[in-house]
């Protein structure tokens, strides 16, 4: 169990480290910065790294809604659900921490919204709660159908980190506007916990949607549409 947790640790760690390092050190650099495509594409590619990295031995979870949308489908076991999302959430805090302190080396730097997650004045595009609860709920479960679909005994083996990272690309490609993009309470939470705004007053949503959205969208597979 200990390699299944240090598995889910590191993959999230680099998850958080990797999405909202490249939203922070990167997407605003003046000259050379990687803008939207460049973050999305960053979520994307921590989740395929880490998934043939350490999938094997954990599953690849990185995700609290991740786990228990599995659990919801019977691809994971119940008892295992509050060690995953504890090893997960701390996880996230470590890389906002390192993340915290490579940023504030530089001179006059203001954390901002830390790559945190938001509605209303929080959101990029100022949707409102209504909008950022629907999109959170809508993507985490198609995430969740990715996630199933891909790694299901009738998917080619082998490619279902590809799939998987692309859907999370995608789906930034579509909310970072909206919310910035959670989908993972434990992103979520880790960059919260460093933002100068009122992101952690608003954490709640980014647990309570992405979680109904991953259980949606685990019954949707696998009453409607799946075979494993």
């Amino acid at each position: 169990m200990l390699n299944k947790l240090s598995a889910e640790f590191f993959g999230t760690f680099w998850l958080v480290f990797g999405g909202c390092g490249s939203a922070i050190l990167a997407a605003a650099f003046p000259d050379l910065g990687i803008g939207f495509l460049g973050v999305a594409l960053a979520f994307g590619l921590t989740v395929l790294t880490m998934a043939y990295a350490v999938g094997g031995i954990s599953g690849g979870h990185f995700n609290p809604a991740v786990s228990l949308g599995l659990a919801v489908a019977g691809r994971f076991d119940w008892k295992d659900l509050i060690p995953y999302w504890i090893a997960q959430v701390v996880g996230a805090i470590a890389a906002g921490a390192v993340l915290y302190l490579v940023a504030s080396g530089k001179a006059g730097y203001m954390p901002g919204g830390f790559a945190s997650n938001g509605y209303g004045e929080l959101s990029p595009g100022g949707y409102n709660l209504t909008a950022a609860l629907i999109i959170e709920i809508v993507l985490t479960a198609f995430f969740l159908i990715i996630i199933l679909g891909s790694t299901s005994s009738t998917a080619p083996a082998g490619f279902a980190p590809i799939a998987i990272g692309l859907g999370l690309t995608l789906i930034h490609l579509i909310s970072i506007p909206v919310t910035n993009t959670s989908v993972n309470p434990a992103r979520s939470t880790g960059a919260a916990l460093f933002a100068e705004t009122a992101a952690l007053s608003q954490l709640w949503l980014f647990w309570v949607a992405p979680l109904i959205g991953a259980a949606i969208g685990a019954i949707i597979w696998k009453a409607l549409i799946g075979r494993d």
